[in-house]
């Protein structure tokens, strides 16, 4: 990239010089070829200021005045009317400058390879001569050249100048763009610390910016899934021990009916399948949903089987009108499955559920009428879920809550009741 950059400035100011350097050469030979003109003009005056006196009283004049330092290099010489050399340098019979010069005021022109010009002497309306400076045209190719040469070093420092610069500015470009490219290949080997440098260019810092986020959320997901899956498998293992336990009683039990544990060894079965179909459901969202959760729908489908396992203590589920929140089925039918599962194991009397507004959030509580909890006691640890429960512990159950945007907390130790807040989405938002 950086040769890329490098080589366009260049060439675009090489293009630049060309066409700007092409008419400039072409103004400079013309510039001084009307400066050459201009001295040898000037050179004829003067000697035919000179010899007029002379030539006006027909006497030929025998010698040139001395020219100054910058007519010096003419060649000059005086010409009779009918074109004959009569003094100076020229050739013998006057070419077509000088005999141009006898009907105008002054004639110029390339003859051979000298620059002319000739000027009249004239004495009222009466032709007495001509006066002829001559240079080499070698002359003018040598100011020419010369000048040509400084243009073409102008040229080269221009050009110098443009591929340090644009070095320079390459490298300015390119570094951020080669050390994003390092970062986004650290983040796909598995780097999600890699953070990227800032170059004060807004285009590149927003670049970095939103490699940063991309490797902050790619971040957070695997640690929320490592510990998911580490929440998961412990609490998972729970429940299966205690379906083991109920069907290793029923065997040491062989005068008892087989056909209560089996029938509860068969809903303990059936309800953690469905919680390990919504485990892995939940593992394979990538997103929270984009339609609103119709949370009384839920609470409507997990009512008989709360009825069940409640076992005719009670319950009651107060609802009322608001709006749905934006939440996982899975992840909220987890998380109350938990929480009724607590009341039936650990609590007594009615189980209440109640969905309320709480601001913005949606707030479902569920309480009983037990002793109460011991406050000191941290109910969310991996170490408080007991064999008796079906479901996956508090503490998987606060992270569910917690990966939909929500939180699950006790609101109220005695009794016990436990919140569980979710995003609401006001329709009032969508108009």
């Amino acid at each position: 990239m950086r040769r890329r950059i490098v080589t366009l400035a260049v060439t675009a100011a090489m293009l630049a010089i060309f066409l700007f350097g092409l008419p400039l050469g072409f103004g400079v030979v013309k510039f001084y070829r009307a400066s050459e003109y201009s001295e040898l003009e000037r050179a004829a005056d003067s000697v035919m200021v000179a010899v007029a006196p002379d030539l006006v009283e027909g006497i030929p004049p025998t010698r040139l005045p001395k020219l100054d330092a910058e007519e010096s290099e003419a060649r000059v010489g005086v010409y009779t009317p009918d074109g004959t050399l009569l003094i100076g340098d020229g050739p013998k019979k006057a070419d077509h400058v000088v005999m141009k010069a006898r009907s105008s005021d002054w004639a110029s022109g390339d003859v051979g390879d000298q620059l002319v010009v000739a000027v009249p002497v004239v004495n009222g309306e009466e032709l007495s001569g001509m006066v002829r400076a001559a240079i080499p045209q070698s002359q003018l190719y040598r100011h020419v050249g010369v000048t040509w040469l400084g243009m073409l070093g102008l040229a080269a420092v221009a050009i110098a100048t443009t591929w340090l610069v644009a070095r320079r500015l390459a490298a300015r470009l390119a570094r951020p763009l080669e050390e994003l490219s390092a970062a986004a290949e650290r983040l796909g080997e598995g780097d999600f610390t890699v953070r990227a440098r800032r170059a004060g260019l807004p285009e590149t810092d927003r670049v970095a910016e939103t490699l940063d986020t991309t490797a902050e959320r790619i971040r957070e997901t695997l640690e929320r899934e490592q510990a998911f899956a580490a929440n998961a498998s412990h609490q998972l293992r729970t429940p299966l021990t205690g379906l083991r336990l109920q069907l290793e009683a029923a065997l040491e039990s062989p005068d008892m009916d087989p056909r209560h544990a089996i029938a509860a060894g068969i809903s303990s079965a059936d309800r953690l399948e469905r919680t390990i179909d919504d485990l892995i459901a939940l593992s394979r969202q990538s997103r929270k949903p984009d339609t609103p959760l119709d949370l009384h729908a839920l609470l409507a489908e997990l009512r008989p089987g709360w009825e069940q396992l409640l076992d005719g203590r009670g319950l009651r589920v107060v609802t009322s009108d608001t709006w749905p929140p934006r939440a996982s089925a899975a992840a909220v039918r987890q998380v109350l499955g938990v929480l009724v599962d607590n009341a039936v194991n650990h609590g007594s009397g009615t189980v209440t559920v109640t969905v309320r507004e709480a601001g913005d959030a949606i707030a479902v509580d569920v309480s009983d009428e037990g002793a109460g909890i011991d406050g000191e006691v941290d109910l969310f640890a991996l170490a408080h879920t007991t064999a008796e429960g079906h479901g996956i512990g508090l503490a998987l159950a606060r992270s569910l809550a917690e990966a939909e945007g929500g939180r699950l907390r006790l609101t109220r130790p005695k009794p016990p009741t436990f919140t569980l807040l979710l995003p609401g989405e006001d329709p009032a938002d969508g108009d």
